[in-house]
């Protein structure tokens, strides 16, 4: 990206649910800049995680036939220098489930990457490994699940729990006997795991016995604990976004956020994605009813019990694969791949809990098919983190940033 971009203030803005108060955001600007990458030729796979040292990206690499996870970590000089987790030539390798690495508040490393179990193709594991010295050294891998099949465990969300204790969340197939676009027997469902600090695992259960087959999960973690959303699917195939909440220690049973009504008969690969501060959540999603591409955000001021109306983020189509980031006033940026006269944009743009919403911002174009991958973002402090996969030579991932003010 050869630009800089100005994101229009939002002036008088609403936010909050029952008694509201007036917010004003100020006659500032939010301007993208691209950063040079860290990632290598033929990089793909970009994920964002967050810890109170900052940003970190992860990617994969590949030569040949083998794939290799790598991060850096971005500071205030820049991309810190390229570590690498783990290689394998019998790796998972997926446009939309991809691998992610998180630094806990203690400053251990534990990342997650997916290996072939088997030779269908959607038999494969979870694999996790922890290194407690910045990635120069990193433990065997293990899995999350005990169950032992050769069936698809994938798109992971990794959070950290009270006391530097790692919680996720991921699809498990293992009860499909066959099949994976929902018409083999058996259906895929939504699963948790809990590892204390002395890396014993505390928990694998079930959250959702059903739920649609490949849409990527996201959690974030409130005042209240920790909040879950993923895409549902009902037996007349309606495939909404649904939260689960983990209160009193016990998961709920999983709620609709909006009442979409989307009926399709194969999995979208289109999932949500959440962002809170205390008991302030944002929920970005998809969804195509009648046919309709849209994506929408909405907001929650009680920890993700209730959320407000939807509201819609492209102008005139997008192809989703939406990120969202909380911003301490109480708006949120919500980044989205516009998609309309064949043309496919990575934008952002600022909403606020009333429905306000600025003007969108390019930040790149992008390719308007799977390849192009899913687009990220991040906050820590003031500064957005952007990254995604520019294909307009090879695969490589970008970056940029913007100074939030």
């Amino acid at each position: 990206m050869n630009r800089t971009a100005a994101l229009a203030p939002l002036v008088a803005l609403l936010l909050g649910a029952g008694a509201r108060s007036e917010l004003r955001i100020d006659n500032r600007s939010l301007t993208v800049e691209p950063v040079p990458t860290p990632a290598g030729a033929e990089s793909g796979q970009p994920q964002l995680t967050v810890s109170n040292r900052g940003v970190l990206l992860s990617w994969i690499e590949r030569s040949g036939t083998v794939a290799t996870l790598k991060f850096a970590e971005r500071t205030a000089s820049g991309w810190t220098p390229v570590k690498a987790v783990a290689s394998g030539s019998d790796w998972f390798v997926n446009w939309a489930d991809v691998p992610s690495v998180l630094r806990l508040s203690n400053g251990t490393l534990i990342a997650h990457w997916l290996q072939k179990s088997g030779a269908d193709t959607y038999a494969y594991d979870v694999r996790l490994a922890r290194s407690t010295d910045d990635g120069k050294r990193w433990t065997p891998s293990f899995l999350p699940h005990s169950d032992g099949t050769k069936t698809e465990h994938g798109f992971v969300s990794m959070f950290e729990t009270p006391g530097a204790q790692l919680g996720l969340v991921w699809l498990d197939g293992r009860s499909m006997t066959t099949g994976h676009d929902g018409h083999g027997g058996g259906d895929m469902s939504l699963r948790f795991g809990a590892f204390d600090r002395q890396w014993k695992q505390t928990a694998e259960t079930a959250l959702d016995a059903r739920v649609c087959e490949c849409c990527p999960t996201t959690a974030a973690m409130t005042s209240d604990g920790p909040i879950v959303a993923y895409r549902d699917r009902s037996g007349e195939e309606v495939r909404d976004i649904y939260v689960t909440r983990l209160e009193n220690g016990k998961w709920t049973d999983g709620r609709p956020v909006h009442q979409d009504n989307w009926r399709i008969n194969a999995c979208p690969v289109n999932g949500p994605s959440l962002s809170a501060q205390a008991r302030n959540v944002v929920l970005g999603w998809f969804s195509a009813r009648d046919n309709l591409p849209k994506s929408f955000a909405a907001f929650s001021t009680d920890a993700g019990r209730t959320f407000g109306g939807p509201i819609r983020l492209d102008d005139e189509g997008s192809l989703g694969r939406v990120d969202v980031e909380l911003l301490p006033d109480g708006s949120a940026v919500a980044a989205y791949i516009e998609f309309a006269n064949q043309k496919a944009d990575f934008r952002l743009r600022r909403v606020s809990g009333n429905g306000e919403k600025s003007a969108p911002v390019i930040v790149s174009n992008v390719a308007g098919n799977r390849t192009s991958g899913h687009p990220r973002m991040a906050l820590s402090g003031k500064e957005l983190v952007f990254a995604w996969v520019d294909r307009s030579a090879g695969s490589q991932v970008r970056t940029a940033v913007a100074r939030v003010r």
